[in-house]
Parts: C-alpha cells; sequence; structure tokens
C-alpha cells in the first residue's frame, strides 16, 4: 500500500499501527480478517503488514488475511503479561518492540492504549485518515463485491414494497391477511431475503406519514393509506463486509398534491446531480448545486427542507469518504457514492431518493436499478 507508507513516512513515523476488531473498517480493509476480538496490525514501509492474533485464531487468520499472521506468543505479549504488565501496557510493549520506532495511529486507535504506548516511542495522529483515502478509491473487485449486495438490497426491497403494494386499505390503515401492515413486518421480511443471501439489515428505515418528516426515523406500527412511506436499505454482506444504500418512497393511494410536487422535485435533483457526476467533480459544488435547484423550486435548505448532505461513500462503512456536502472534496474515478436528496416537512412528510454507483473519468456509473414509482 504505496499510500500507507507515504503517510508512515511524511509523518516521520516508523510505523502504522491500528488496534480493533473487524468492525473498525480499517482494521478488516488492513487484514481482511474477520474477528470479534481485538487484532493488532502493524505495517512498515516497504513490507508486508502484521497481524497478530491469539493463537487459537492463527490457523484461520493464515488462510483469510492478506497480512503476515504472528501470535501474540511469538510477538512477546504473553511474556509481558507475565512479567505483571496489564493488558494495556503489554500491548503497547509489544506494538513497540514491533514497530521499533514512532508509530503513526489513526483516530480510533484506543486512548489507553496510546498512552501507554507513548511511554516507549512517540505516537502520530494520522489527522489526513490515510487508510481512509486508499479505502474511499475502490478496486474493480471490491466495486464487483458492492454491485452484488446492491442486486440482493433491490430484491429484499422488493419484496418489502410488494407487501405495500399487495395491501388492502380500512380506515386510513394498510391491511395484509386481515392485520395491519407494520413497519416491523415490512422490515422483518426485507431482512429475512437479506438474511438468505448472506447478507444482514441494520437499523432498516420504513416510516410512514409524520414520521418521514424526520429522516432518520426508523419508523414502527401500522402503514397509512395515502401518505409517504421512506424505506432506506443499507445491508451488509457479511462475508465480504461491504454495504449497498438505496432509499424509495411509495404511496399506497393517493398522495396529497405537496408530497406530489415535493416528490417531482426530489426525482429532479437527484437526475441533476448524477449529470453532474464525474472525476474531478467537487462534492460541496454538487451539494449547492442542489441547494440551489430546490431553492428554484420554492424549497430551503435549513432546518427544514433539505437538511443533509447530497450523498456520501459506500463500502466497508455505509458513510465513508468522499462527501457529498458542504466540506466534500474532489471526486475520482473509483469512488462509490450514494446521491439522495430529500426534502422533509413537519405536518406534511418527507421524500428521499437514493441511488448508488460508482464515479468513472467522465460520468456516473448507477448500480441502482430499482424504478422510482411513488404511486402503488
Amino acid at each position: 500500500m504505496n499510500g500507507l507508507d507515504s503517510a508512515i513516512r511524511d509523518a516521520g513515523a516508523a510505523a502504522y499501527a491500528a488496534y480493533g476488531s473487524s468492525a473498525d473498517a480499517n482494521v478488516r480493509y488492513l487484514t481482511r480478517f474477520r474477528t470479534t476480538d481485538p487484532v493488532v496490525y502493524v505495517a512498515k514501509p516497504g513490507e508486508r503488514g502484521m497481524i497478530v492474533v491469539p493463537q487459537m485464531e492463527h490457523e484461520r487468520a493464515v488462510r483469510e488475511s492478506i497480512a503476515a499472521v504472528v501470535t501474540r506468543a511469538d510477538a512477546g505479549y504473553l511474556e509481558h503479561v507475565k512479567a505483571g504488565e496489564t493488558r494495556w501496557r503489554a500491548t503497547a510493549h509489544m506494538i513497540a518492540d514491533l514497530a521499533a520506532g514512532p508509530v503513526l495511529v489513526p483516530a480510533t486507535f484506543p486512548l489507553a492504549l496510546a498512552r501507554e504506548l507513548e511511554s516507549f516511542h512517540p505516537v502520530l495522529l494520522d489527522e489526513k485518515g490515510a487508510v481512509e483515502g486508499i479505502r474511499a478509491v475502490k478496486t474493480p473487485d471490491e466495486i464487483d463485491r458492492i454491485r452484488s449486495v446492491q442486486r440482493v438490497t433491490e430484491a429484499a426491497l422488493e419484496r418489502g414494497i410488494a407487501l405495500i403494494r399487495a395491501s388492502v386499505p380500512k380506515g386510513g390503515i394498510l391491511y395484509r391477511n386481515g392485520e395491519p401492515l407494520t413497519s416491523e413486518a415490512v422490515r422483518a421480511t426485507m431482512h429475512a431475503l437479506l438474511l438468505a443471501h448472506g447478507c444482514r439489515g441494520v437499523d432498516t428505515i420504513v416510516s410512514c406519514g409524520p414520521d418521514t418528516a424526520l429522516p432518520h426515523n426508523e419508523g414502527f406500527g401500522p402503514l397509512q393509506e395515502d401518505e409517504p412511506i421512506v424505506i432506506d436499505i443499507y445491508p451488509q454482506d457479511e462475508r465480504s463486509g461491504y454495504h449497498a444504500d438505496m432509499t424509495r418512497t411509495v404511496v399506497k393511494g393517493e398522495p396529497s398534491p405537496e408530497i406530489r410536487e415535493i416528490y417531482e422535485a426530489v426525482r429532479d435533483a437527484k437526475a441533476l446531480a448524477a449529470s453532474m457526476v464525474r472525476a474531478g467533480a467537487v462534492g460541496t459544488d454538487l451539494y449547492r448545486a442542489t441547494v440551489e435547484f430546490f431553492r428554484d423550486r420554492g424549497y430551503e435548505s435549513d432546518m427544514r427542507g433539505f437538511t443533509h448532505s447530497l450523498g456520501h461513500g459506500v463500502g466497508l462503512e455505509v458513510h465513508e469518504d468522499p462527501s457529498l456536502g458542504p466540506q466534500g472534496g474532489a471526486l475520482v474515478a473509483g469512488n462509490v457514492i450514494t446521491i439522495e436528496p430529500g426534502l422533509y416537512y413537519p405536518g406534511i412528510g418527507g421524500v428521499r431518493l437514493e441511488d448508488m454507483g460508482a464515479v468513472t473519468p467522465d460520468g456516473f456509473d448507477r448500480f441502482t436499478q430499482y424504478p422510482e414509482e411513488l404511486t402503488l
């Protein structure tokens, strides 16, 4: 990883160190090893990165990890523990021995570990996020993995929307098989399909009516007739760790004139933003163009209206670099991003539409193929 080597050298460090389980996207990216327990990763310029694992994980790590694998015993950890050092002290001592000089660490590095490590070598914070920057530019293999998750995501979304489409309105509530159709039921149905394909849905949004005015309201209870239903689904493939992300807004029945107009504005804003995406385009410029577009349509971008960024990177985290927000930088080919404008008004409701795709030298390779259909 030449980018990481450069960051180490530029910081005046001898090595880069990370600590965490595979829930830490940087650790998972650097090691490609799945583990619920924390491991140590150490990399020195010009050398293969090293992962330090318990003895019981050695054989599995050798099979799965792209890093060189060393046991904690071989790295000296157990000797430090036997000498009476605490867990944090022994871990720091081990990292210090492996690094043999100043250590560059990410912002997620545990404070307790950093404090102990400082007694051996200077600890330097990687303020620019070298690994995050590397992760932001996907390889063809990563793009294929994300596309695969997106296909499953769209199948799950269709399963949920099919329930809504087949529901029967009664007294303003949607019914299925004689029972109210709830956000929870739609969510569970989508999650079941995801699980059957090796993916995991977390905090999937199925909000309805007034709840849609709150962008991240998860939604609960019976779904309503003639009201917007926002479905935002962003599952993770459990084996690869990569996410997809998409949103659609639908209405079973007849939407209000306000919701219909909002939907059209959001749909057109998304199309405008997508037309501007290409390598070299600047995230903040796309965001500002969307703000101006909404302003021309009579919608504000403050505490209501367009209240969030235009989009974000997607990969081992569902929200990662780059940003399509007020502080977004230049896009590069290989970024995988979302475009997700939305408008939200208390007392009326909200609409969000979200597509995901890759930045190319001359455009936007949209992964999302699911149709946009307001009324069911």
